[in-house]
């Protein structure tokens, strides 16, 4: 199930990948000292398996067929809007146990590792061999911002002190 809108969020907007990574650490930082604390129904670990997960579906492959030709072509219209302005919690894929896949119990830690990993991957422009089933083909740099924006939305819900 998607995280719910809570009021105790941070707002984020991430210009690159070196903007998620940073947060990473700091939120893995937090973690070791006991001071992160998730603001939704996911543990930090699901947070982190699930940003990962969705990076590295474009290499390796989606799990995941496309939705159905309508959906798709509403897709297109708000891909934009999304660049632009991020993405909306409690959104749910259609047709898919929970709302969406990818997120793993694992410990904050070891989740973050594996989200480092997959956020140099995308960094490096190494070329997707997959297409997102519900956006299709895009540029690395358009895959790259659609990262940005779901690193945003979803780590909005890890709060830290500053």
């Amino acid at each position: 199930m998607a995280e719910p809108v809570s009021h105790n969020r941070r707002n984020l907007f991430f210009e690159s990948v070196e903007d998620v990574i940073r947060d990473v650490n700091l939120i893995n930082r937090a973690a070791e000292k006991n001071q992160l604390s998730p603001c939704g129904q996911w543990t930090p670990g699901e947070i982190l398996t699930h940003l990962s997960a969705w990076i590295e579906y474009a290499y390796e492959g989606y799990p995941i067929d496309a939705p159905p030709w309508f959906i798709r072509q509403y897709l297109k219209f708000a891909f934009r809007a999304i660049l632009k302005n991020g993405m909306q919690p409690g959104v749910n894929i259609p047709g898919i146990q929970g709302g969406t896949i990818g997120q793993e119990k694992f410990d904050t830690d070891t989740a973050c590792k594996r989200y480092l990993v997959a956020l140099n991957r995308l960094n490096s422009r190494e070329p997707a061999k997959y297409h997102n089933p519900a956006f299709g083909k895009m540029s690395p740099e358009k895959r790259v911002k659609l990262n940005l924006r779901h690193a945003e939305l979803h780590l909005s819900f890890l709060q830290y002190p500053r």
